[in-house]
């Protein structure tokens, strides 16, 4: 007799039961998932990017807590996913966790998915991954999807090193300092922006990082997909033409290696920012660090601006 081919990477103990997806109108069954937090990845655009077994462990589970039961709703109704949906977001967390813990005390098994692709990435989900890992319950992560790598991918720029940085601060003041930060690392970075600070972000940008390579990622897998790549400051003076609707992936490459030295405009900025909660000691600390300046003509520099904001000596 043929033996039935096993499950696609389902763990081990897993039962048959009558759950199933669709494919095509060609309905297949899928075992029911044993007792854990199956992180999926799901798509970010293009619903045919799911996986087979990310497909057959949605079909199995017996709840799978979403960001938002109505973006998920479509993919479980595009495959004829029949699991119950459950929100799971930054603001209902605190009350949702115990409740998924005490289904999974049960013997239940519950499928945590994402809007964005793969949970825990600029998304809920790490305290409740902590909280079932504590309370001694499996965690299976089941890899797929990501905006981030999407980007990476395409971006043109080198991949061998690269930061996510997630979502930029919203005020214009925290997100020049951020910036500042960021454009010491000697690495790819990757950031989100929102369409309504797409624009700032990218003059900002320019102005901190100058002429480095970058690329913006819109609508990544959707069906207005665009990818523009150029210098940041080819990027910023082009920005007032750009969509603003959509979700946006920025991908900026790393510094040359003779760009170790902060400019003249990033260093007052810097040292504004600094001299706005800390003394000028800790100022010029911070900003010899961050700048690669020397620390004489730092601290020169940190005694003017101090005087024109405090109207005094500029000592601290």
């Amino acid at each position: 007799m043929r033996a039935k081919p096993a499950p696609i990477n389902t763990p081990e103990g897993t039962e048959a039961a009558p759950h199933g997806f669709s494919i095509d109108a060609h309905r297949l069954a899928a075992p029911k998932a044993v007792v854990g937090l199956y992180l999926v990845a799901t798509p970010i655009g293009n619903l045919g990017d799911i996986t087979l077994r990310a497909l057959q462990t949605l079909a199995g589970v017996d709840i799978i807590a979403c960001e938002d039961t109505r973006i998920t709703r479509r993919l479980t109704e595009r495959y004829a996913i029949s699991a119950q949906l459950k929100p799971y977001h930054e603001h209902n967390a605190e009350a949702a966790r115990p409740k998924i813990l005490e289904a999974l005390a049960q013997g239940g098994s519950v499928a945590l998915v994402s809007d964005a692709g793969t949970p825990l990435i600029s998304d809920p989900g790490f305290k409740l991954v902590r909280e079932v890992c504590a309370a001694g319950h499996a965690v299976y992560a089941l890899p797929g999807p990501s905006s981030v790598l999407a980007a990476l991918s395409v971006a043109a720029l080198p991949t061998d090193r690269f930061f996510f940085e997630g979502f930029l601060p919203a005020k214009s003041a925290a997100r020049r300092s951020r910036l500042t930060e960021l454009a010491r690392i000697d690495a790819t970075l990757v950031m989100f922006e929102s369409g309504n600070r797409v624009q700032d972000t990218l003059a900002e940008l320019a102005e901190i990082m100058g002429t480095r390579e970058a690329a913006i990622c819109r609508e990544l897998t959707k069906l207005h997909e665009e990818i523009s790549r150029a210098p940041l400051s080819e990027l910023a003076r082009e920005a007032d033409t750009l969509e603003t609707r959509g979700e946006f992936v920025l991908v900026i490459g790393p510094p040359a290696a003779d760009a170790d030295v902060m400019t003249s405009d990033a260093l007052d900025h810097v040292l504004r920012v600094q001299l706005a909660s800390h003394s000028v000691k800790d100022a010029v600390a911070h900003t010899v660090e961050l700048s690669g300046r020397p620390r004489r003509e730092v601290y020169a520099r940190a005694l003017e601006i101090a005087k024109d904001l405090r109207g005094g000596d500029g000592e601290a």
